[in-house]
C-alpha cells in the first residue's frame, strides 16, 4: 500500500540505509552468525554514515534531528534485510531516550560522541534469571558508600552485552520502597567487579550478541547516576511505550518481506504443471497474509505518527507489539510451508526467518504482558 507518513528527504534516506546494508552488513552476516557477534567495525562504519543518534545534538556528534521517521526508516530496511546482528535499535531507540532525556549536560559531553561515533556500544540490563516482565522482582541491588554505589546482582539475556562499553543497569537503592526504589545507573567496561558471562546459544538471531552480566562490588562512581534515584521505574515505563513500538516496526517489516519473498517464489516454483501461487488453496493462503498485512501496516503508521508527537499511548504500543510479531510468526510460518521442502533448507531466507522471528514475541515484553497491559486500559 502507498504510506503517505514520509518525505522524499526519508525515502533518500531508506535508499543510504540500504546502499549500507548492502555494502558494510549483507557481506559480513553468515560471519557474524557463525561467531555470534558482529565486529565492532560495523558500529563505527554506522557512526559515520550518521545512523547512530541521529536524534542527538549536533555538537556532540549526532544528527540534531528528533524526527522519530529516520529511526523507523534504519529498523525497516535492517528488518527486511535480515540483519538481527547489529544492535542498532536497542543503542539508537531504547538506550539513546535514557541518555538523550535523562543525562546531565556533564554525562552527555563525557558519553554521548562515542554514542554517536559507535566507539560506545551500549545496553540495557533489565532482565534477571529470576525477574523477566516483572521489573519490580529484580535483586540487583545498589547501595550509596560515600562517593559511589556499590553494585551487586547479575542480569541475563542482555542484547548487546557483550561489546557494550556502556550498560544502563536497572537497580534496587532503597529495596524497601518497591517500585519508588528502583534507580539507573551507567556501568562502564572495566570497571572492577563488572564481569560478562556466556555469550548465550539462540534458537536464532545467531550474530545478535546476548550475554550474561554480573556485578561483584562493583563500585560505580555517584556521578552515573541517570536522572534522580528512586525514579528508574518510571523512566523505564515511560520508555517502554517506544521500545515496544521500535519492534513492532521491525516485525511488520519482516513480515512484509518474507510474503514478497514468498509470493516471487509461489510465481516461479511449478508443480503438476503451472506455479504453485494458481492453486485456490495457495492463493487464498497468499489473499489472507496479504489483507492481514496492508491492515497492520496502517495501524502501524498511525502509532509511528502518534509517536512523533509525543501521544502514543502505552496500550496501543502494547496492541502494536502483541500483533505485529503474533501476524510475524504466523505469516512466516505459512509461508514455509508455502515453500515445501526448501523451506526447511537454510540457505532460504525463510528458513532463516522462521529461527529468528520466534523470540519477537518474547522479547520486550511477552505477548501475555502485552494484553495485560491492554486489559488494564479497559478498567473493567
Amino acid at each position: 500500500m502507498a504510506r503517505e507518513i514520509f518525505t522524499a528527504e526519508h525515502e533518500a534516506f531508506r535508499d543510504m540505509v540500504r546502499s549500507f546494508i548492502e555494502k558494510e552488513i549483507a557481506p559480513y552476516h553468515a560471519q557474524w552468525e557463525k561467531d555470534g557477534v558482529v565486529s565492532r567495525e560495523v558500529w563505527r562504519a554506522a557512526g559515520r554514515q550518521g545512523l547512530l543518534g541521529i536524534e542527538m545534538p549536533e555538537d556532540l556528534g549526532g544528527g540534531g534531528n528528533p524526527d522519530y521517521r529516520y529511526y523507523v526508516v534504519l529498523n525497516e530496511e535492517l528488518a527486511r534485510a535480515g540483519a538481527h546482528g547489529p544492535g542498532f535499535a536497542v543503542h539508537n531507540d531504547i538506550n539513546g531516550g535514557y541518555l538523550r532525556q535523562l543525562a546531565n549536560e556533564e554525562q552527555k559531553a563525557r558519553w554521548i560522541p562515542g554514542y554517536c561515533s559507535g566507539e560506545l556500544v551500549t545496553a540495557i540490563a533489565m532482565t534477571e534469571p529470576a525477574a523477566g516482565s516483572d521489573l519490580q522482582a529484580i535483586k540487583t541491588t545498589a547501595v550509596r558508600d560515600g562517593d559511589a554505589y556499590v553494585v551487586n546482582g547479575s542480569k541475563t539475556f542482555i542484547s548487546n552485552g557483550i561489546l557494550a562499553d556502556l550498560v544502563i543497569v536497572v537497580a534496587k537503592t532503597d529495596p524497601s520502597a518497591g517500585a519508588k526504589g528502583v534507580s539507573l545507573l551507567v556501568v562502564e567496561r572495566g570497571m572492577d567487579g563488572f564481569e560478562r558471562g556466556r555469550n548465550l546459544e539462540k534458537v536464532g538471531m545467531h550474530a545478535q550478541d546476548t550475554a550474561e552480566l554480573f556485578f561483584d562490588d562493583v563500585r560505580v562512581p555517584k556521578e552515573n547516576l541517570l536522572g534522580e534515584e528512586g525514579m528508574g521505574f518510571v523512566y523505564l515505563m515511560r520508555n517502554l511505550a517506544r521500545e515496544r513500538l521500535s519492534i513492532g516496526v521491525g516485525a511488520l517489516a519482516a513480515a512484509e518481506a518474507a510474503f514478497e519473498g514468498t509470493v516471487e517464489y509461489c510465481r516461479n516454483r511449478e508443480a503438476f504443471g503451472r506455479p504453485i501461487g494458481r492453486f485456490q488453496h495457495n492463493r487464498f493462503t497468499l489473499a489472507e497474509m496479504k489483507t492481514e498485512l496492508t491492515v497492520t501496516r496502517a495501524f502501524t503508521d498511525l502509532c509511528v505518527v502518534k509517536e512523533g508527537r509525543g501521544e502514543l499511548p502505552a496500550e496501543e504500543a502494547a496492541m502494536l507489539k502483541y500483533w505485529s510479531t503474533e501476524l510475524l510468526k504466523r505469516v512466516v510460518d505459512r509461508c514455509l510451508q508455502l515453500h515445501g521442502g526448501y523451506g526447511y533448507m537454510t540457505e532460504y531466507p525463510i528458513a532463516k526467518a522462521y529461527q529468528d522471528v520466534r523470540v519477537q514475541t518474547i522479547f520486550g515484553g511477552t505477548t501475555e504482558i502485552m494484553k495485560e497491559i491492554i486489559g488494564r486500559s479497559l478498567r473493567l
